[in-house]
């Protein structure tokens, strides 16, 4: 008999805005005390069983009140834990926006920078540090 796992899938998106920045999300301590990298893109797990582009629009929604303004694309899929008995994936995707954000309780701030401002900013995610040290031609 096989054993089952946990699987999750998570869905992280660069959100570009018109003057070519990028938004980072400052993760709040409190949600968030395990996190010691606080920067991060928007995103968040998948509901199962929701077409994977609802996924994508409802959590930019619901962490910043913004919209994609273009289609997602794809640029990176990741495995953040795998272990025996979990497993989780994120994918990261890149998309415009509009307009500023207003943020949700598991935020503090946010900002917009360039990719070069990302790539020097000491707190950023790891897996977002890391999509952007692997191949930066996507964006």
């Amino acid at each position: 008999m096989a054993e089952s796992i946990i699987l999750q899938v998570g869905v992280k998106v660069f959100l570009k805005n018109p003057r070519g920045r990028y938004l980072l999300l400052e993760r709040s301590p409190t949600r968030y005390p395990n996190v010691k990298n606080r920067w991060d893109i928007p995103g968040g797990r998948i509901f199962p069983g929701t077409p994977l582009l609802e996924n994508i629009k409802r959590e930019v929604f619901e962490e910043t009140r913004l919209s994609m303004v273009s289609e997602p694309k794809l640029i990176a899929a990741q495995d953040i834990i795998r272990l025996p008995e979990k497993h989780i994936v994120r994918l990261t995707f890149l998309a415009e926006t509009k307009g500023e954000p207003a943020l949700d309780k598991e935020h503090l701030s946010y900002k917009w920078v360039t990719l070069k401002e990302m790539r020097v900013l000491k707190k950023l995610d790891e897996f977002t540090r890391e999509i952007l040290e692997r191949d930066s031609s996507q964006f």
